[in-house]
């Protein structure tokens, strides 16, 4: 099958069987989520197709489409790739993750603590 015969707008259209998830609370918010995702996904995609096309280039010097599209990661590259996956993700995450830590740390209010202190 040829990515001639893929109608992509269509298929970006399809929809998911089932209810969407609702995180957030508020459908605009829900939709703002989605469309980073969705960016960052591409992103991604992105970041992998140029780190295939400098490690192309660093061995090759010089590259084609097809050089581009046929190539496979060897295992260090693999593992490369996904440590560089997971920080771009931790780095996209980090505000949600400081927010779910402070969650879970068991600290006064600052109410409390002004109180406190006007006190003594």
């Amino acid at each position: 099958m040829s990515d001639d015969s893929i109608d992509w707008i269509a298929r970006a259209g399809t929809r998911a069987k089932g209810k969407r998830p609702d995180f957030l609370g508020d459908p605009t918010s829900e939709r703002m989520l989605s469309i980073l995702l969705a960016v960052a996904g591409e992103v991604s995609v992105l970041k992998e197709r140029l780190d295939t096309v400098e490690r192309l280039l660093d061995a090759k010097g010089t590259i084609s489409r097809a050089d581009i599209e046929g190539y496979n990661p060897d295992r260090d590259a693999a593992y490369e790739r996904a440590v560089m996956t997971k920080e771009y993700i931790a780095r996209i995450m980090r505000g949600v993750q400081q927010e779910m830590e402070a969650m879970q740390v068991q600290e006064r209010p600052v109410a409390d603590i002004s109180a406190d202190l006007k006190d003594n």
